[in-house]
């Protein structure tokens, strides 16, 4: 259950909020690994929000810019499960900073978090701090460059994070890796070769019979 500031609650029980939406990329410099962030909001111009960071839970103020480069976000599914979501993310293919970010960094696995701000119509000032409503990874990049007198685009297709809980490990049958958590640990050592063991049970003997893991 999403928990709202008395500043949002106000607001909304006066009918007096206006949305406007914020996207944050860090990408890696192709040289040297590092970040490189950057922040799109649905807005003109530049402007400094407050946002809650999902990883801290805090408060922390961004950068975001404007001017079109952020054109659509799809429609975010607001579940309470691990289930694998998928949004799509539209932006200009004009944009010299959205062309500078999917050319001259690497957007592979790319972090991408979504927040949602909620403005005062009269003062156009946000009344609490943007909660997170996506946090994941950049799965896709589909670059369209358009021929004269068609439009052009930079989709993003990203996944929630929750695909992390999916991933399976190589490592968890090696005698290797299993040292690598305590040099003693012998637990793994005779895993490459056990099914060529040979047991005698009776008149019966031969190698140890083994059967697949089922799926």
């Amino acid at each position: 259950m999403r928990s709202l500031s008395a500043g949002v609650l106000a607001a909304l029980a006066q009918r007096r909020l206006v949305a406007r939406d914020f996207l944050w990329l860090i990408a890696r410099n192709r040289s040297t690994g590092a970040p490189v962030t950057d922040g799109y909001w649905s807005d003109v111009g530049t402007f400094t929000a407050s946002v809650i960071d999902p990883e801290t839970g805090s408060s922390v103020s961004r950068q975001f810019f404007g001017a079109g480069a952020l054109i659509s976000i799809s429609d975010i599914s607001l579940v309470s499960n691990i289930s694998v979501q998928n949004v799509t993310i539209t932006m200009s293919q004009v944009a010299d900073r959205v062309n500078d970010i999917v050319r001259t960094y690497d957007c592979k696995q790319a972090v991408v978090q979504i927040f949602r701000g909620l403005f005062d119509p009269d003062t156009r000032v946000i009344v609490a701090p943007a909660p997170c409503r996506f946090a994941g990874f950049v799965d896709k990049i589909d670059i369209t460059t358009p021929s004269e007198g068609e439009a052009g685009s930079v989709v993003f297709t990203c996944a929630s994070h929750t695909q992390e809980m999916t991933r399976a490990n190589s490592d968890t049958r090696s005698d290797v890796s299993q040292k690598l958590r305590s040099s003693t640990d012998n637990f793994f050592q005779d895993a490459a070769i056990v099914g060529e063991w040979e047991m005698r049970w009776g008149t019966k003997y031969g190698p140890l019979q083994t059967k697949k893991k089922n799926d």
